[in-house]
């Protein structure tokens, strides 16, 4: 097995685990990569709404089971790059006051045990490696920088800068959405040689001309053909690690690849397979000296899951709304709470152009016969589209784990009130600032075929750090505290998830832990 030996093996290619291995690749170590999945297809589906959101075409085909017996297919991606293949690259920070308790209408959200003053420097090179795009200073509650953005913001088109422009004038602070993307622009549109062409198909597709800034354009891909001493490995399923007779040492990776079974070992491993898969890894890898789990002896492993409470907006208005590009603007004001609710709410941000084939797609409520009679088509014309998240909070009940050999997935619902609240005040906001929907609609396929929407988006908390091994899984460097060389690159970390998108701070810590498992290699 001596040819198997790696000083690191990262489990999983999203962008916590491409991330971590572009730090530590520099350092001449040996290092594999292990991805389940393939390198996703190119081709005309990649913009087929169609494809992409009504049949679920790059979706997992795997059953999963609900806490109410439903079997459903988690919305889950397994391609080199990970679920970052059609991630909609809005890459925020979390607020500073996240860090901190907050108290929520649901419930508390319980504080890091870190400070944003450790991801900060983080953040700022996370930002650098995922080419975002942005404007420091539009956004009140954005947090303190060390440095401004490496890219300008992505513009307005006309009718979103109108919808900017109003909402200003009834006191609201909207911002330019920070995006990740391969975009050079000039007077607001596309230079000739910009990989980017602002097209409607960026939010929720895969990119056909890699110009998203995803895990595998930005890491993987530019990292195998700079270091020979980084190895990929596709189709490699990792099926259990094994530990040595301590129980101390992850000392077999057992891969299931081109129907035969490899073993890999390393000096450090490293899984990021992302919060859901990740625990269900380390679950399936009990043995006699971990008999509920790998690293699981405080039996917190795949508990606490966190997801957001979200939803997706379709709102109707009089006018005609030709934006092509639409992911462009969030606004933040009611992040922590409202003059009428004194609780936080949440962010609402713009979505991908709601496309004809996603309408029709769609289980659209009776009511509408109440509409004028609209084509699809016209519908979709007449339509801006909000992505509104509010803080769900870690329960230990909300957790994933196999029963009877199957994946099972149940959920609690926590602290629902505030997403209630925060679709109350976007419709209250766009009638005072003159748009005035004629209806809003919820676009339930937007997040993956026949998926409850929020089930198994932004994914964290299955795993999380803290100093006390009795109830947390890794400590602060996102090492198993029962294990010396196993760390975790992913979101199962998250002690809370706030209510901005999670994947600048999953690259961030992806970072932060690289150099501390550098150190260990020096």
């Amino acid at each position: 097995m001596a040819h198997n030996h790696y000083d690191v093996v990262v489990i999983g290619s999203g962008p916590g685990g491409a991330s971590l291995a572009t730090r530590l690749a520099p350092t001449g170590k040996r290092i594999l990569i292990l991805e389940r999945g393939d390198y996703l297809p190119r081709s005309e589906k990649n913009w087929s709404s169609q494809a992409v959101f009504v049949e679920g075409v790059y979706q997992a085909d795997e059953p999963w089971t609900n806490s109410k017996g439903d079997q459903f297919s988690p919305a889950l991606h397994y391609y080199v790059g990970g679920n970052s293949k059609v991630y909609g690259a809005a890459l925020l920070r979390l607020r500073e006051r996240d860090f901190g308790e907050v108290v929520h209408a649901g419930g508390i959200s319980p504080a890091w045990p870190v400070s944003y003053e450790v991801f900060e420097p983080y953040y700022t090179q996370a930002e650098r490696l995922f080419h975002v795009h942005g404007q420091r200073g539009e956004d009140p509650l954005e947090p303190w920088a060390s440095a401004p953005y490496p890219h300008q913001p992505v513009s307005h088109e006309p009718k979103i800068a109108e919808l900017a422009h109003n909402f200003r004038g009834i006191g609201l602070h909207p911002f330019h959405l920070p995006l990740g993307i391969l975009l050079d622009e000039k007077d607001g549109k596309p230079t000739p040689t910009s990989v980017c062409m602002r097209c409607s198909f960026f939010d929720g597709f895969p990119c056909l001309l890699n110009g998203k800034a995803d895990a595998q354009v930005v890491c993987i891909d530019p990292m195998l053909a700079s270091f020979s001493n980084v190895t990929l490995l596709t189709g490699a399923y990792v099926a259990r690690l094994g530990t040595d007779a301590s129980g101390h040492m992850v000392n077999a990776i057992h891969v299931k690849r081109n129907g035969s079974e490899e073993i890999y070992s390393a000096d450090i491993v490293v899984v990021a397979c992302g919060a859901l898969s990740s625990a269900l890894l380390l679950l399936r890898s009990a043995s006699d000296l971990h008999p509920a789990g790998l690293a699981n002896g405080s039996g917190q492993l795949g508990r606490n899951y966190m997801r957001h409470n979200m939803s997706v907006l379709m709102a109707i208005v009089p006018d005609i709304n030709d934006t092509v590009f639409q992911k462009t603007l969030a606004f933040s004001d009611f992040y922590f709470g409202a003059k009428d609710w004194d609780h936080p709410l949440g962010l609402v941000q713009m979505c991908a152009t709601s496309h004809p084939d996603q309408i029709r797609g769609e289980a659209l409520p009776k009511w509408l016969e109440w509409l004028p009679d609209m084509p699809f088509d016209v519908l979709a014309r007449h339509s801006m589209d909000f992505w509104l998240q509010a803080e769900d909070l870690p329960h230990p009940d909300n957790r994933v784990y196999y029963k009877e050999q199957k994946v099972h997935l149940d959920l609690v619902e926590t602290n629902p009130q505030a997403l209630v609240h925060l679709k109350r005040k976007l419709r209250e906001v766009l009638d005072r600032a003159g748009h005035k929907p004629k209806a809003m609609i919820e676009r339930s396929l937007y997040l993956g075929k026949n998926i409850p929407l929020g089930g198994t988006a932004h994914q964290a908390g299955t795993a999380r750090f803290g100093t006390d091994p009795k109830t947390s899984v890794l400590d602060l460097d996102c090492k198993a505290h029962e294990l010396d060389n196993l760390y975790i690159a992913d979101a199962s970390f998250f002690p809370a998830i706030g209510a901005v998108n999670p994947t600048l701070t999953i690259i961030a810590n992806a970072l932060r832990v690289a150099d501390r498992i550098a150190e260990r290699l020096k």
